[in-house]
This record gives C-alpha cells, structure tokens and sequence, in this order.
C-alpha cells in the first residue's frame, strides 16, 4: 500500500506541477487541480478496495498517514477556489477582509479541535485505533458530521479530520502571502518574482543549502528559505513537505529542474563557442 500510495502521489504531484506552469489563472489552475487530484483519489480507493491489510498497524498508517495527504489536497484546491472566485474586486481593504474572515475560520476550526490538534501535532498514538480503525468512532471524541455521511468502508472518524488539519496550514500560508502582498507599496514592485513551479525552486534551495554557498556554509536551510522566498517574491509554505514529495518522485533523474538547468546550460555555452 504504501508503495502504491508514494507512485500515485508523484504522479499527482507531476500533473500540479504542469498545471501550475501551463495555466496562469488562478481559478482554472484550481478547477484542473481539483479534477487531478479527484481522479487520483478515485485510483488510490480503487487499489484499496481491492487491498487486504496485514494488521491493524498498517490501517491505521493508511488513514493517518496516507489517505490524509491525497484528500487534503483535494480540501486545499476546493478551499482555494472557492476563496478566489468570492474575493472581492473592490479596494485593497475589501480584499484585505475577504482573506481575514478566512483565516478566522481556520482559527476557529483550530479553537474548536484543539485537543486533536494537540494529539496528532505531538505525534501521539495512545488512541489511534478509536481513530484511525474502520468502525470504532466514539461520539464523544469530537466526530465531525462528515463522517455519518461518508463511505465508512473507505473512512475512520479521524482520517478526515487529519486531511483538514494539513490542507489549512498550506491555506494559511496562502492567505498570509497574499495579506503580506496586500500591504506592499503601491508602487511597481520591482523584485523578481519567481515564475517556475514552486518545486523547481526546493530543488534549488535544497541543492544550494546542501553545497552550503550562504555564510561560507552556516546558513540554516530555514534562513537560506527565507532569503530565496523574499528574493523571488513567493511563499513556499511547508517546503519540506515539497521536498519529501520530489525525494518520492518515481523517476531516475528526480531532479528535474536542476538537471534542465544544467542541459540548456551546456548549450548556451556550446552555442556561444561555434559563434
């Protein structure tokens, strides 16, 4: 399962990143992800329901681990287009609301679970299998309505409630970056702004802070993140969660961008000397 689960994600993955450099609207770059992502859920539920686990060990990693991570994609893109296609097209102060009332929801959302925020934040496990087993859900552990009305035979009473509590950290990411954004000068921002997929951007921070460049090699790779994000203009979130999803890639050449880099950098030079 877990092999499986890995393949799938890093064609997921494969499919966003093409997305996000083929489409530059906003909104059809989340309705395309949406179906990608639907699709792929729809593939990993196929393999399960065809899957017998070996213990109970091992459906609990799938609907703690796993399963979390594809339907909080699916929670992220559907957060984020219905935040996009309701966002005011008035005053910067309209649109400054608009993404503050939304980050009060996720606030309230964490008020309201903080007990399990706690829980699964500190890596506990002393009540996974009320959580993360198939029918044990206990009504008095905070049950959210979604769960009645899910297919229980591919549900627990937790799994969902993980999937939200990763979609919102990239949704808060994504909200802040784009307060921080509001609140720049009104004049022409003259920084370059990065314009490749955001994983092409781990590979070359994670490739420059392994070399050490910065610092004569001190610079933490959070320090070193925080300059290449300010740099370039744009908010990477979780990029370690980035970085274990290249790390996954199902390919020989897992360093895609580095490695074009490289190619059209030969020929530059190449060229350049038959001139």
């Amino acid at each position: 399962m877990r092999s499986y689960s890995e393949s799938l994600m890093a064609e997921l993955t494969q499919q966003l990143q093409t997305i996000n450099s083929e489409t530059t609207n906003a909104i059809k770059q989340t309705e395309q992800s949406i179906k990608a992502t639907i699709k792929t859920i729809e593939k990993l539920k196929a393999f399960f329901n065809k899957y017998h686990f070996e213990n109970k060990s091992e459906e609990i990693e799938f609907f703690k681990m796993i399963k979390p991570v594809f339907a909080a994609k699916l929670i992220y893109f559907n957060e984020i287009y219905n935040i996009e296609i309701a966002k005011p097209s008035g005053s910067k102060k309209a649109i400054k609301k608009h993404y503050g009332n939304h980050l009060q929801k996720l606030k309230l959302f964490h008020k309201e679970n903080i007990e399990f925020y706690k829980y699964y934040r500190a890596g506990n496990d002393s009540l996974d299998k009320k959580y993360f087993l198939r029918g044990k859900h206990d009504i008095k552990l905070t049950l959210d309505s979604f769960y009645f009305q899910s297919d229980h035979s591919f549900a627990t009473s937790h799994d969902y409630k993980v999937a939200k509590i990763i979609a919102h950290d990239e949704i808060q990411s994504f909200l802040n970056a784009n307060l921080k954004s509001l609140k720049q000068p009104t004049s022409i921002d003259k920084r370059l702004k990065w314009s490749a997929s955001k994983a092409a951007l781990v590979e070359l921070l994670y490739a420059l802070d392994t070399v050490g460049v910065f610092n004569e090699g001190k610079s933490s790779l959070n320090e070193t993140a925080t300059a290449i994000q300010s740099f370039f203009n744009i908010e990477l979130g979780q990029f370690n969660r980035i970085y274990l999803e290249i790390r996954n890639r199902k390919t020989i050449e897992k360093t895609h961008f580095l490695n074009t880099l490289r190619e059209n950098l030969v020929k530059r030079i190449e060229n350049a000397d038959e001139k």
